[in-house]
């Protein structure tokens, strides 16, 4: 039975070649690694984290919000992930969306301005592959980041070089897609299937929940995402530690790391939650991250930057770490 309400025909939409389409950023933002003069001390403390977590084989998960990628710090997260210091990676769907289309036409991100005025914004021929990968990832039980990175690999885009998914799929580290329905560009074409989406990105869920399990003296990192990581880090820590008591554990999985990357003004003591009157309480990386689910003795930190200073910091950090004859290249 279909539903009794109206729906949008999308028969109607007029979907055109991305080469229509002006972009804002193009390869040319693709940062080249390049050390800091300075470095935040909290930085320093995760990049040792890391390295501990990484040899005694437990999570180093990173979890980052699209802008990560618009700032064109590519390039410093493959050499984190080369150097075995991220074993998870969770993203939005805007991530998937600004990566493909990189890796794809070399180019990403267009006006909303310009384009909502005329109903263009979103609606690009090229850019609804990703309908298609994602279609097809659902028939075979395949999560979403797994099956955009196949693709670009396996296709061998013009600029595959610089694709997060790629480089993940190359290193066999997961990278999980969390979709919200009707949040994406892709949401708006035709070949949008709602059912695989979903089925998709819900694989991803367990995949990315599969990876926490060994949390216990790893480490979490958040890079400007204020909504999608800390809530499916969240219950997908619940689920870890609920698993863990059903088998026996008593306060499993409580010592371990996290790490806040953003804008916003925390106060310099970050693991006293903010006042349901203040603003800030609706913060979720802070009180979910920084505070509730390190209390039974974990470690937070909060580092307030743009990514394009924070992640420079951070594999400055790791480098000046890493043992002689085992550098980066740059």
């Amino acid at each position: 039975m279909s539903s009794k309400y109206q729906l949008f025909d999308r028969s109607k939409l007029r979907v055109l070649p991305i080469s229509e389409r002006k972009s804002l950023l193009d390869t040319s933002i693709i940062a080249i690694p390049t050390p800091c003069e300075k470095v935040h001390p909290s930085l320093e403390i995760i990049a040792e984290s890391l390295a501990t977590a990484r040899d005694n084989g437990n999570s180093r998960i990173l979890m980052i919000g699209a802008h990560v990628l618009r700032s064109g710090m590519q390039k410093y997260l493959f050499d984190i992930m080369e150097k075995g210091l991220i074993s998870c990676i969770a993203v939005n769907g805007a991530c998937a969306i600004h990566d493909f289309e990189y890796a794809l036409h070399g180019s990403t991100t267009e006006s909303v301005a310009t384009y909502i005025s005329n109903g263009q914004f979103g609606l690009w021929q090229e850019t609804g592959i990703l309908n298609d990968i994602i279609n097809e990832a659902a028939k075979n039980g395949r999560g979403f980041g797994e099956a955009v990175g196949e693709y670009i690999v396996k296709n061998k885009l013009d600029h595959a070089d610089i694709s997060l998914f790629a480089k993940a799929y190359e290193l066999n580290i997961p990278i999980t897609v969390h979709v919200g329905i009707g949040y994406d560009i892709v949401h708006e074409h035709p070949n949008c299937n709602g059912a695989a989406v979903g089925q998709a990105s819900y694989t991803d869920f367990l995949i990315f929940a599969a990876a926490l399990e060994s949390l216990e003296g790893g480490v979490v990192m958040n890079f400007g995402s204020a909504i999608m990581a800390p809530e499916i880090y969240l219950k997908a820590l619940a689920m870890i530690r609920n698993a863990a008591t059903v088998s026996g554990k008593e306060k499993a999985i409580c010592h371990f790391t996290t790490l806040v990357c953003d804008l916003h003004d925390l106060p310099e003591k970050v693991n006293i939650e903010a006042p349901k009157t203040s603003a800030e309480y609706y913060f979720r990386p802070w009180k979910t991250m920084l505070i509730r689910t390190v209390a039974d003795g974990g470690r937070s930190y909060y580092v307030r930057g743009f990514h394009a200073d924070t992640i420079p910091q951070l594999w400055t950090a790791i480098k000046k770490q890493s043992p002689a004859g085992q550098d980066f290249v740059e």
